[in-house]
């Protein structure tokens, strides 16, 4: 590896995990390795496998099939957490273990109950139990945004003596101020003796808004490492944003004479992918991602940037993914070029999930005259998060009046039986709702409703997520429909079909950097 490389961590899978209600499906983390992997992240991190029996079968799966990235396992210094990770990690073509303890002193006396020694030998152990069983350790220094220096430098040497080959010290609760945290990575890599003989790594959340900052403030202090997500998700405000990381460093490689291997033109893709299984909508001024990314409102701007796009763009759209094709297909278009298009997106599908997709494809171009490529984004999420439809939409009739009480009728099919039901709401949405409760029962406890318009347009998709709880567990469902009622019902069934499978989602857990 290049010296002036920057690894790209992405911990989406894990840290991105601990946002509430992002909690992933292995199948659907198993989709956002495939499309990382296609944006060339070096490594990921899939998961914390002891974390639960979901958590290992996830990081299982997706070490036994990405061949392009590294897989990543979080373990705490435990023997139990290191040999969990390890047996998740046997088959994948390179794999880490990623081991950390706590090192600040408020952590080391209130969580811990340890004094330094005793944090110092628990880590060498850790990191040696967990270099007998995979070549590839890292090790994490966790809360280092606030530990001594004097003791974040003994523990690193000894962790590198025992075998570790990265060096993760993360800024845990977004503490940190960029020329204060670079000026600890610079002393760090100063002052600890076996420096040359680990990569050192850097782990910042976003709770001041400086994650991005502190993140490029290290790499100039001499990080080569950068732990990040897609869109910036992560618990409490996130971490820092992998898009901002790498467009950053591409864009002023002047200033930061380094670079990545990431593939950016697939940035957009990820994004939309992460968005639309977290239910977690990117902001329209997101930075790299967002719808207004690259919009010009003001009339001076667009003046310049019709006469000279660098006049007021630092970077083209087109180097993250967005496109200047207004229409990709219509209802008259074939298999072969719908296949053809999916492919330019990056997504690939054979056999009977084409056949859905495209079948899903002409009932859309029936209904709506110009499809887009988010749509036909959406359309493949829609095909491939269906699980057995114990529960199936028949017919939904609304009635809703200014001034009077809006009224759903719904039709469904529940286990073979069809079953009608009639119910008044706030609104038609809740109205809906309400209607299909009083078949089903669930008792459920609605924790988000979330609608997102898919393009520009009246006749835009509505994407729908609904979150819904059940004893301490939790489902996301989904649905699009031009029909936003619609797209809410068939986002409520979907949740509820998921329930029926036994396809709930821990809330997520809260140990990690």
């Amino acid at each position: 590896m290049s010296q002036n490389q920057v690894i790209i961590f992405d911990t989406t899978l894990r840290d991105g995990e601990q946002s509430p209600g992002a909690s992933m499906t292995k199948d659907e983390k198993l989709r956002i390795a495939r499309a990382l992997e296609k944006l060339r992240v070096d490594v990921i991190e899939a998961g914390f496998a002891i974390a639960s029996p979901g958590d290992f079968e996830a990081v299982k799966l997706i070490a036994d099939t990405i061949q392009d990235s590294i897989i990543c396992s979080l373990s705490r210094a435990v023997d139990a957490d290191i040999d969990r990770a390890a047996e998740a990690l046997a088959g994948a073509n390179a794999g880490r273990i990623h081991t950390f303890i706590a090192t600040s002193a408020i952590h080391m006396q209130h969580k811990l109950r340890l004094p330094p020694d005793q944090v110092v030998e628990q880590a060498v152990r850790a990191v040696k139990r967990a270099r007998n069983l995979c070549a590839d350790v890292e090790f994490s220094c966790e809360d280092a945004g606030r530990s001594e220096i004097d003791f974040l430098c003994r523990i690193i040497e000894a962790a590198i003596d025992a075998g570790a080959r990265t060096i993760n010290i993360p800024d845990t609760v977004g503490y940190a101020i960029p020329h204060q945290f670079a000026d600890t990575i610079g002393q760090i890599i100063q002052r600890v003796p076996n420096a040359d003989k680990a990569i050192f790594s850097v782990h910042c959340h976003n709770d001041l808004g400086l994650a991005v900052a502190n993140s490029l403030a290290a790499v100039t202090a001499g990080a080569r490492q950068v732990e990040c997500t897609i869109n910036g998700l992560g618990e409490r405000a996130g971490n820092a944003a992998l898009e901002e990381i790498v467009m950053a460093i591409k864009t002023r490689k002047d200033l930061l004479d380094v670079h990545t291997r990431i593939e950016t033109e697939n940035i957009l893709a990820a994004s939309r992918l992460v968005s639309g299984i977290t239910g977690f909508p990117v902001q329209p001024n997101k930075a790299i991602v967002g719808a207004n990314a690259f919009a010009h409102e003001s009339g001076i701007h667009q003046d310049g940037v019709i006469k000279h796009r660098e006049t007021y763009e630092i970077m083209s759209a087109q180097s993250v993914g967005w496109h200047t094709n207004k229409l990709s297909l219509g209802k008259l278009s074939g298999r072969n070029a719908f296949r053809s298009r999916l492919e330019e997106l990056g997504i690939e599908l054979s056999g009977e999930a084409l056949n859905a997709a495209f079948a899903r494809f002409k009932q859309l171009a029936d209904r709506k005259h110009e499809i887009f490529d988010e749509d036909l984004q959406a359309l493949v999420t829609d095909t491939l998060t269906e699980v057995e439809e114990h529960i199936r939409l028949i017919h939904l009739e609304v009635t809703s009046c200014m001034g009077q009480v809006p009224v759903a009728s719904v039709q469904l099919n529940v286990d073979g039986k069809e079953q009608t039901a009639r119910a008044e709401g706030s609104g038609p949405v809740d109205a809906t709702f309400k209607a299909i409760e009083q078949l089903i029962g669930s008792a459920a406890s609605l924790q988000l409703y979330s609608v997102n318009a898919i393009t520009q347009g009246t006749d835009s998709q509505g994407e729908v997520t609904v979150r819904l709880e059940k004893a301490g567990r939790i489902v996301n469902g989904n649905g699009a429909d031009t029909d936003i009622v619609v797209a809410s019902a068939k986002a409520y069934i979907n949740a509820l079909n998921l329930m029926r499978e036994g396809a709930y989602r821990a809330h997520p857990q809260t140990a990690g950097v």
